[in-house]
């Protein structure tokens, strides 16, 4: 990682630290738009978290996708919820069809944007300003619509159904599902290795038989199994950030909606009972698990997609 993307990291895990508690956390699911308005701000005034990819011609900040999943990755962490991913999924839509009228208040985070993919799981959905919309070829921006939250299992990300009123189309779908699903992996590694660290923290307090439980053998093989699986998700995942590609899009998302999905559901069995009552948190980072594995294509379908490459 480059020197300005690390300091952008520790920027936004020092504001994680001091703004997004788990306390704050919970209120802010639980708050009316679905996210902390106040560290929303932040993250845009101090961070420019939402002006990351938008040259700086245009008023952004010129960089780069690492550069977001670099925020995301941290935001994941602590299961932060703000309009980060799907406005910056708009940005994206808007420069690869030069409509650029929309991204000066996307980019100051005055305006929040997304994007459809499945018109019945729209991040943002309810919320959205500028809302965008493909079918996988044409992209098209829907200047009326209709929005209706959706009751999901993981309360940390709002969901909503959307019709579009009025729509016009843009011109020709740049990928943007690929983009989708690149950002949505690096949320789910944040997340995966803040649900170890928990995991391991809990295992050094917890004592059974006279001994903390972290310091069983068959334990301590276990999250070092996982340990492993997060550390090569990652890796796998910011190469393909590094090198966008289709295949590598698919193999992100389904090597990190793996490693998530296999570090909350060992979470909960070494936390025992209490993990799954809702004052403690690994609750949260299980149904982030399972609801990010089914958003925007579940393993199986990104498991098809490398199949039909090689056969």
């Amino acid at each position: 990682m480059s020197e300005e993307r690390e300091l952008l990291r520790q920027t936004v895990a020092a504001l994680v630290e001091k703004h997004a508690s788990p306390e704050a956390v919970r209120a802010a699911m639980e708050s009316e738009p679905g996210y902390d308005v106040r560290l929303w701000r932040l993250l845009c005034e101090q961070v420019g978290a939402a002006a990351l990819v938008v040259p700086e011609e245009l008023g952004g900040a010129g960089g780069e996708l690492s550069d977001s999943a670099v925020v995301l990755e941290e935001l994941g962490k602590a299961l932060v919820p703000t309009p980060l991913l799907g406005t910056t999924l708009a940005e994206l839509a808007l420069l690869a069809v030069d409509e650029t009228g929309p991204l000066e208040g996307l980019a100051e985070g005055t305006s929040i944007g997304t994007v459809v993919f499945d018109p019945e799981y729209v991040i943002n959905g309810d919320i959205a300003d500028v809302m965008l919309a493909t079918d996988g070829e044409k992209l098209s921006r829907w200047t009326a619509f209709l929005a209706q939250p959706k009751v999901t299992m993981d309360l940390t990300r709002r969901l909503s159904s959307v019709s579009a009123a009025e729509s016009a189309t843009l011109g020709t779908d740049p990928g943007l599902a690929d983009t989708a699903a690149l950002l949505m992996a690096v949320e789910q590694i944040g997340a995966a290795s803040r649900c170890l660290d928990l995991t391991v923290a809990y295992t050094k307090d917890r004592v059974q038989f006279g001994r903390p439980i972290g310091s069983f053998q068959a334990l301590k093989h276990r999250m070092a199994d996982l340990y492993v699986k997060v550390a090569s998700a990652r890796a796998v995942v910011y190469d393909s950030i590094a090198d966008p590609t289709p295949s590598g899009a698919a193999l992100a998302r389904y090597f990190a909606s793996e490693a998530l999905s296999a570090v909350a559901a060992e979470a909960v069995q070494m936390h025992g009972g209490i993990a799954i009552t809702w004052e403690h948190d690994i609750q949260l980072y299980f149904k982030r698990a399972h609801g990010s594995a089914q958003l925007l294509g579940p393993p199986r379908e990104q498991l098809r997609r490398l199949e039909a490459e090689v056969f």
